[in-house]
């Protein structure tokens, strides 16, 4: 049975929950999970992976069982949760690192891989998105109509992303087999984001999620430039970030791994767990193989 260590750190006068499993001297993989959800959502994924890789997953501020100071407190920007991450993995040593980045996620990734370049080794990314085509409009109106006019018109459209009705969607659309989704997931979110004062922090994460957007251009020349070993493993039936996200990585990285997978939604994991734990297994070797050919080569 693969040991998970449930543990907490003080990062910039915050305490900050992560599950950490895996040994400390093996190649490190960090998982930045998702909204409504937290480090909860690789549950299943860590001890699928931390016989190979030390895995690190955290919870963002304001998810899951990381401190959620009041809006008015902490500014809830993906800056400032970018900032709280780096801190957390420096204090851990961590200096090199494939990271998995899903939904909110990516932006925190991408935010990590532009600061420090050098610092990642591979990318998997599962529905996290970073370019125009994987935004569902019907989906993603709202949002923008709230990040660009924030208002007593514009809020209660967004505000209904915060109820369990739409928690449970996000959990189940493009699903083929809901059966094999944990009601528990569901519950816990809307239980964690319905907590007093947590409205306004997501909120506020509404309002800035339109300054991901113009970062794009930033991360289509990192990708260029770099060459980072790519994974992109998809719910075909996302209707949030939608499968032209998935395909568009090709762009900047032509050989970049991409897979959509038939059945699945944006919480992959939740009914494909052994199909992304699969494929993400086989990428990180190959990965790592092709990450020490370029090292010899530079030094040759």
């Amino acid at each position: 049975m693969v040991e998970i260590r449930h543990q907490y750190a003080t990062v910039r006068g915050h305490r900050v929950f992560y599950r950490e499993a895996g040994a400390r001297e093996a190649p490190t993989l960090v998982l930045l999970h998702g909204f409504p959800t937290s480090s909860r959502m690789f549950r299943h994924l860590i001890p699928a992976l931390a016989d190979r890789f030390h895995v690190i997953a955290p919870d963002h501020l304001g998810f899951g069982n990381s401190d959620a100071p009041p809006a008015d407190a902490f500014t809830y920007t993906f800056d400032s949760l970018t900032d709280i991450t780096e801190a957390l993995l420096a204090q851990l040593g961590v200096t090199r690192y494939a990271v998995y980045v899903q939904d909110y996620g990516a932006p925190i990734g991408w935010r990590l891989a532009l600061r420090t370049p050098d610092a990642i080794t591979a990318v998997i990314t599962q529905s996290g998105n970073a370019y125009e085509d994987g935004f569902v409009p019907d989906f993603w109106a709202p949002l923008w109509a709230y990040g660009e006019n924030p208002g007593p018109r514009t809020e209660p459209a967004v505000r209904t992303a915060l109820s369990l009705d739409a928690i449970r969607w996000q959990y189940l659309h493009g699903v083929e087999r809901p059966e094999l989704v944990d009601p528990d997931t569901w519950a816990a979110d809307h239980h964690e984001v319905g907590r007093p004062g947590n409205d306004l922090v997501q909120l506020a994460l509404f309002r800035d999620y339109a300054n991901n957007r113009p970062l794009y251009p930033r991360v289509h020349a990192y990708f260029r430039e770099r060459r980072v070993p790519l994974l992109a493993v998809w719910g075909a039936g996302d209707e949030i970030f939608g499968p032209d996200g998935a395909r568009a990585f090709a762009r900047d990285l032509p050989d970049a791994e991409i897979h959509l997978v038939p059945g699945g939604g944006h919480f992959l994991l939740e009914s494909h767990l052994d199909t992304v734990a699969g494929y993400i297994r086989g990428f990180l070797t190959v990965a790592a193989s092709r990450h020490e050919v370029r090292e010899e080569s530079q030094s040759g």
